[in-house]
């Protein structure tokens, strides 16, 4: 039996399946702040093996602030696309320095996977879901697979599709996701960095307010939504990090007039991480 599927199935023999536990979870924790969220559920046997999934973009300070105070040597996933702004690469090193992260791994794509599907790396000018599929969701999936909970940064005021989100998710009944800031507003999220002196992301003083990788990412106009720059132009929200409703949308990658299916043969991890 594979390492997580073990593991899925000792924390469903002594706590029920994934389902029963984030009914659990949210019942539990429905009237705690975001905080008091975070710092529970880290010591929480019910949720396992947990690691903070972090895109070191504008607002990621905060989480990674919150957690160097609870727990500095919990696993931080960082996903390098080898498509990011280089002041991102260097804000997570500046960051790590400064919040003292004992446990931050750099993840980056599977090198052959990339050389086969986007030799070239220009595969996000004619398929958008087909790259964020290969550099974000596959890597994240992969690095995912020895544990049983991830902590991620979306929050309720972001888009439609988080309009309902709660602090406990089931992920296709393999992980819960952990969103300790789901009900906070972006006021919120200013007054934290403010009052803790957090270094902002450079690139947000430029006009970027949401940040993913360099080629998908455009600054924004005063007026416009927050991240209005992702994939400008693309009928496109989520980057296929995070499920939409319980699934993943994402299309197929195309390959020499043919298509090839996106999708991981397991369940996937799916917008933005912490």
């Amino acid at each position: 039996m594979p390492h997580n599927a073990a593991a899925v199935a000792a924390l469903h023999e002594e706590f029920g399946t994934v389902s029963e536990r984030v009914e659990r979870l949210n019942a539990r924790y429905k009237h705690h702040s975001a905080t008091s969220v975070l710092e529970l559920a880290l010591k929480d046997r019910e949720l396992g093996r947990i690691a903070l999934v972090s895109s070191f973009g504008s607002e990621s300070v905060v989480l990674l602030h919150m957690l160097s105070v609870m727990a500095p040597d919990t696993p931080v996933l960082f996903i390098d696309t080898q498509m990011l702004f280089e002041e991102t690469i260097q804000y997570q090193l500046d960051l790590i320095d400064k919040l003292d992260l004992r446990d931050v791994r750099r993840i980056t794509p599977d090198a052959a996977r990339l050389a086969e599907i986007d030799p070239d790396n220009t595969l996000h000018q004619r398929d958008t879901d087909a790259c964020c599929t290969i550099r974000k969701t596959e890597t994240l999936q992969n690095a995912l697979s020895g544990f049983d909970a991830w902590v991620t940064g979306r929050k309720r005021f972001q888009s439609g599709t988080r309009a309902a989100l709660e602090f406990f998710e089931n992920e296709a009944d393999l992980r819960i996701k952990i969103n300790p800031l789901a009900h906070w507003a972006p006021s919120d999220v200013q007054d934290y960095m403010i009052n803790n002196r957090l270094p902002r992301h450079p690139l947000v003083a430029k006009g970027y307010p949401s940040i993913g990788c360099a080629p998908c990412t455009s600054p924004v106009k005063e007026g416009e939504d927050p991240r209005a720059g992702r994939w400008r132009g693309a009928q496109k929200e989520e980057c296929g990090i995070h499920f939409v409703n319980g699934k993943v949308v994402r299309g197929p990658i195309r390959k020499e007039g043919h298509e090839m299916d996106a999708s991981p043969q397991t369940s996937s991890a799916k917008g933005d991480a912490a």
